[in-house]
């Protein structure tokens, strides 16, 4: 019996050592792979970049302006790059572009600049407008602007308007809209299917909820909107007719007005487009390439002259190492998306990942200076004071900090903001919006309507609440002296911050949004400028002079800089090699796009349940 046991134990020793030694030699190959692969991406010729002695620089932006990408999955993303497929909402860095326009402009090898604009999405006042600054700065320097174009929408228009010469597609035209807000309302479907809307507000104009209890915008909504709307397209109006040389009333804001004008050219929106002094000329495409064949030379490239496209050229210029960096910098830590607690990925504000981005520049000794640039509609009230703690924490370490608000920094953005030593804006950044909200849904009805009934007991009054039952009015009167403290709260440290009366904030409170311009008038605003003014105004609240700039960002560990370098070359060239092909569904496109509108709300996860949020603050 013993011998039997003795040859069983040999027997199952003898095959873990095979599958172990499998296991070993199995993960072994996959790193020997990995290795080969990052060496040979490395060392790649196809990755090089070669920008010829006389040719245009494209700028093919494609995608949302923004000032922090969303983290996408790397695999995700080596795939549609491998592939030729686009992500359903690709984003642009800001102070790429800019970068890229400021080195074409003094790089020898490029003669002119076209700007192709069909692939740009959307983007905020002030992007377009430091965008703009830079494309002036290029005209400045001897070099010709070119916009080219079938179809220009209002956000691609503003930085085309900018061009020397604009050209537009004889079958083309040009979309100038206005801004405006429009949005769904729930209230009768939340009826038919029996759901109660529980809503907790402080503020006249605090909108945000407005969805879930009415079926049409309300008239404070509307008032409210309507003044910082206007406001808006203002400014819009101002810049481009100042870049066309135009007058400022050469805008279409009749239809009836408009269709006299369209008439007159014969119904056609290209000439007429050429008739109003939209644009400069009616060219096709190959009219165009004839030009710039002229201009820098052909070749046999699809597009059929000496060029470079924008990612091309970035690569080509841009150091993956920070090469500013001094002994002493300012550090800009970026705070763009909505605000949820805890930790988040860039491209969204989380309560402790944000923090831990403001303690990392107050712990750095070569950081004298913090510059906030939020692009924020709000969110967790919560989450939102955790990351306003962090900045007091800053300026008792006698490290300024001052705040510039980009397209966007409204309610829990204009939080963050608040303690801050100055606050920056652009004269089109939304703010504002000072006030709380809370909601839930309760489905008793919906659940008794299908047969579904709740029911238990519980040793306090508190235990049980939950969608399926009925609300207890005494609970819901507790959250609303909850949101009114959280109110309070606000309205408080803007007063305490920005040196006014409680009643004076609260005038100008109440959620309701403000244009930048106003904003600096009624005092939320110190002042308004760009973020190199403000980066400026930093230093010299350090008072340091000769300062280098750096992007606070999270610190990576050894492994996840290693996956992190795998993924940005090695996997690239394992996929592109390997023929990987990502799958095509519409069905899937569509549901990621429902997806996208829910997320928001699903997922806020404030402890209290209480938000300062704006919901129509996003065009």
């Amino acid at each position: 019996m013993a011998s039997e046991k003795s040859w069983f134990s040999r027997f199952f020793i003898g095959i873990w050592s095979i599958l172990n030694f499998s296991r070993r030699l199995f993960f072994n190959l996959i790193f020997i792979f990995i290795a080969i692969a990052i060496i040979a991406a490395i060392f790649a010729d196809d990755g090089k970049i070669a920008v010829p002695k006389e040719s245009a620089f494209i700028l093919n932006l494609s995608g949302n302006i923004v000032i922090e990408k969303e983290m996408i999955d790397p695999f995700d993303e080596i795939l549609m790059e491998t592939t030729d497929q686009q992500p359903s909402n690709p984003e642009v860095l800001l102070r790429d572009v800019v970068f890229a326009i400021d080195e074409a402009a003094g790089d020898a090898r490029i003669k002119t600049m076209i700007l192709s604009l069909g692939g740009l999405k959307n983007a905020g006042q002030d992007k377009l407008r430091e965008i703009a600054r830079a494309i002036e700065r290029f005209k400045a320097s001897g070099k010709p602007v070119y916009a080219i174009g079938d179809f220009y929408t209002q956000t691609q228009y503003y930085l085309a308007s900018h061009a020397d010469h604009l050209y537009l597609n004889p079958m083309g035209m040009v979309l100038i809209e206005g801004y405006g807000r429009y949005r769904m309302y729930f209230k009768s479907a939340l009826e038919k299917l029996k759901a109660k809307a529980h809503i907790f507000k402080v503020g006249t104009f605090k909108s945000a909820i407005e969805p879930f209890i009415r079926d049409d915008m309300s008239d404070a909504a509307k008032e409210a909107n309507k003044a910082w709307l206007s406001s808006l397209w203002q400014q819009y109006k101002a810049d481009v007719a100042s870049a066309r040389r135009f007058d400022i009333n050469n805008f279409d804001e009749d239809i009836q007005a408009f269709k006299e004008k369209f008439a007159k050219s014969n119904n056609d929106f290209a000439q007429f487009a050429l008739d109003n002094q939209w644009v400069d000329a009616l060219k096709t495409r190959e009219a165009i390439r004839v030009e710039m064949v002229n201009l820098v030379g052909g070749n046999d490239t699809k597009i059929g002259f000496n060029h470079v496209s924008y990612e091309e050229y970035l690569k080509s210029v841009k150091s993956p190492f920070n090469l500013n960096k001094q002994s002493q910098n300012i550090g800009i830590v970026v705070a763009k998306g909505t605000i949820f607690g805890g930790n988040q990925k860039p491209g969204t504000i989380g309560g402790d990942s944000t923090a831990r981005l403001l303690r990392k520049a107050r712990l750095d000794d070569s950081i004298n200076a913090v510059v906030l640039h939020v692009d924020s509609p709000g969110g967790s009230a919560f989450a939102s004071e955790v990351i306003r703690q962090e900045i007091e924490l800053l300026k008792e370490a006698n490290k300024p900090v001052v705040a510039m608000m980009s397209s966007l920094a409204a309610s829990g953005g204009y939080w963050i903001s608040a303690s801050a030593d100055q606050i920056w804006a652009s004269p089109s950044t939304i703010t504002g919006s000072i006030g709380i909200f809370g909601m839930f849904l309760t489905y008793e009805d919906s659940l008794k309507y299908l047969g579904i009934q709740t029911d238990g007991i519980g040793t306090t009054d508190f235990v049980g609440l939950s969608p399926s039952r009925t609300l207890n009015p005494d609970i819901a009167d507790v959250f609303q002296r909850s949101t009114e403290r959280g109110y309070e709260k606000f309205i408080s440290l803007v007063a305490k911050e920005r040196d006014m009366t409680k009643e004076r904030v609260d005038e100008i409170a109440q959620g309701r949004v403000w244009i930048g311009e106003k904003a600096k008038e009624i005092g939320l605003v110190d002042e308004l400028g760009t973020l190199d003014e403000a980066i400026t105004s930093a230093a010299q609240l350090a008072n340091i002079e000769n300062y280098g700039i750096e992007y606070v960002e999270p610190t990576l560990s050894g492994k996840e800089l290693f996956w992190k370098e795998f993924f940005d070359n090695a996997g690239k060239f394992i996929v592109k090699h390997m023929g990987i092909k990502l799958p095509q569904s519409t069905l899937f496109t569509e549901f990621n796009k429902v997806s996208k509108e829910l997320e928001t709300f699903t997922k806020f996860n404030d402890p209290y349940g209480t938000y300062a949020y704006c919901l129509m603050c996003e065009l």
